[in-house]
């Protein structure tokens, strides 16, 4: 089923990730962590869907998306961003796999952290961040996604790795079994995974080679 929404607010909060803030149709939930198809209501754009993840909670009287601009791919976001309060979307009902079971290891690549923040926005609300550890790679220091917030909410178990660039606050490198084995020693707890294709597939081979359970594994089912 297709909902119209309205923009309310539009805006960057890092050089290439928008947030965008809209209207709430009547009964329409999600569980964090969970996505829906977004389109433009413009001529030529409205069967352009493409899935985006709330990073609002449920109980909140709007919907909010945290969104990776791609300028040179002349597509989607590179048109989104240029839309204006007023503008309308088009949402598809919620879908996404991604939930949380208990306690766990995140591992994220870049835009791949926002089924994350719906989640840990909703533990800090019910005092519940203790034991949750958030491994977020990015190319760059300037590509980490709400550093701050992360911070505020997780402490030192907010760690960030950078592939592209060398800084004395993170680790460089990329997100495998050496460093999943450095940052955690329990292989019993949930392991939530989300980021590009490349990186799960590589994480995962990782995951199970340092013996975590399949069951034990949440992310999205690409197959």
């Amino acid at each position: 089923m297709s909902h119209k929404v309205k923009i309310q607010s539009l805006g960057f909060i890092t050089h290439d990730v928008i947030q965008v803030q809209t209207d709430k149709p009547a009964n329409y939930s999600y569980t964090p962590g969970q996505a829906t198809e977004v389109a433009m209501d413009l001529e030529g754009w409205r069967d352009e869907k493409r899935p985006f993840t709330f990073t609002s909670l449920p109980d909140e009287g709007f919907l909010q998306f945290t969104i990776k601009i791609y300028p040179d791919h002349d597509g989607v976001t590179d048109r989104l961003q240029r839309l204006e309060p007023g503008a309308n979307l088009l949402l598809e009902d919620p879908w996404g796999a991604i939930s949380y079971q208990g306690p766990g290891v995140f591992l994220a690549g870049g835009a791949g952290v926002t089924p994350f923040i719906a989640i840990f926005k909703d533990l800090a609300r019910k005092g519940q961040l203790a034991e949750n550890i958030l491994l977020f790679a990015n190319k760059r220091e300037k590509d980490i996604i709400m550093e701050s917030q992360f911070e505020q909410w997780l402490g030192q178990d907010f760690i960030n790795i950078l592939s592209e660039e060398r800084s004395p606050k993170h680790a460089q490198g990329h997100i495998d079994k050496d460093f999943i084995k450095e940052h955690t020693t329990q292989t019993d707890k949930y392991v939530y995974l989300c980021g590009p294709p490349p990186m799960m597939d590589s994480v995962q081979a990782d995951l199970h080679a340092l013996g975590i359970d399949q069951n034990k594994i949440v992310t999205e089912d690409l197959s």
